[in-house]
């Protein structure tokens, strides 16, 4: 592996990937193709709290990196659908094992945020004058 990306530096070409797959929608986004393909409102239905524009973006960027499909079905109206493509699918099961590991893992991390937010929100003891 190229010592760039070993360092996570701008210069590295898997860093765009990375940060896509990694962004708040993508994993989201792939996980509402996975059972076929939708139209843009049915995804958008489906994701509360993206925006129309959020989602346009986040979709752009996964048909570029060749991700998802965007396909146009000629019937009156027009449809549009977006499906995973193949190099998708073969993201699938890292994205399931993550997901498989928020919730087994979501009672700890709850705990965790939970003493952080105590330890933050104590008072810092002065020492006296």
């Amino acid at each position: 592996m190229n010592e760039d990306c070993l360092k996570f530096a701008d210069s590295c070409p898997a860093r765009p990937i990375f940060d896509q797959i990694s962004d708040k929608w993508s994993m989201m986004v792939l996980a509402v193709l996975d059972n076929g393909p939708l139209r843009f409102n049915e995804i958008r239905r489906r994701l509360e709290g993206v925006t129309q524009k959020s989602l346009t973006h986040c979709l752009r960027r996964l048909e570029r990196n060749g991700l998802v499909e965007r396909r146009v079905v000629p019937i009156s109206p027009v449809r549009v659908e977006y499906e995973i493509t193949g190099l998708g699918r073969t993201l699938q099961p890292a994205l399931e094992a993550l997901y498989g590991w928020i919730i087994s893992h979501m009672p700890e991390v709850r705990q965790a945020q939970d003493m952080f937010d105590r330890r933050i929100a104590e008072p810092v003891a002065l020492p006296a004058p």
